[in-house]
């Protein structure tokens, strides 16, 4: 039987985590965000475009038995799409076809995402329930990156519950390969920009010499 939850957060804030936060001293503040009704519970259209710029995940599940198991996965950006202000569909590739994730949702729905962006050192945790679709043909082709060379075998569509965003404390700064060589290149044109733009003057100079 679940359990009823009073407010958004209290999908994390158990009777537990609370007790412990009333004991190391920070249940005052998170209960002040509870008397604003926690947290969000819809797809903003800032969360929107944080979300589909993602190109890395990580997929939270739980069996019967309480084992949790993370899954990574990945695409280009708008592999993950948002479909409504609460739905998150992506295609589900073909993998090692271990089905962890697949069979703990079977018998468990709930389900957590968690994204991380090293570039603007932010992060987004994302609680809700999971299901895969498989042999929707007309949902995988939806969803399906565009020229993106990886084989579909079904759908995971994730029902956001609640998120909320984190702080970019101990976040180590990382950019991606090509955001790095996209600005060497960029770089190194514009430093031929200028070289051709310094010669000229020399020769400018010269002539007038």
């Amino acid at each position: 039987m679940d359990t009823v939850h009073q407010v958004s957060s209290d999908v994390a804030f158990t009777t537990s985590v609370k007790a412990i936060q009333e004991r190391k001293g920070s249940r005052r503040s998170y209960s002040r965000m509870e008397d604003r009704g926690g947290w969000a519970t819809t797809i903003t259209p800032e969360l929107k475009d944080y979300i589909e710029k993602q190109i890395s995940i990580f997929l939270a599940t739980v069996n019967a038995k309480g084992q949790p198991y993370i899954q990574h996965r990945g695409g280009p950006p708008g592999f993950l799409r948002v479909i409504d202000e609460t739905t998150i569909g992506f295609v589900d590739f073909v993998g090692n076809r271990q089905f962890i994730s697949q069979g703990n949702l079977v018998e468990n729905d709930k389900a957590h995402l968690f994204l991380i962006d090293y570039g603007s050192r932010s992060r987004v945790k994302i609680w809700g329930t999971a299901k895969v679709i498989e042999g929707d043909e007309k949902l995988i082709k939806r969803l399906m990156p565009e020229g993106y060379a990886a084989r579909p075998e079904q759908v995971m569509l994730f029902h956001v519950s609640a998120w909320d965003a984190n702080c970019p404390q101990h976040i180590p700064l990382r950019f991606e390969a090509d955001e790095v060589l996209k600005a060497i290149e960029t770089r190194d044109a514009r430093i031929r920009e200028l070289e051709a733009d310094v010669a000229a003057l020399k020769s400018a100079a010269t002539n007038h010499g």
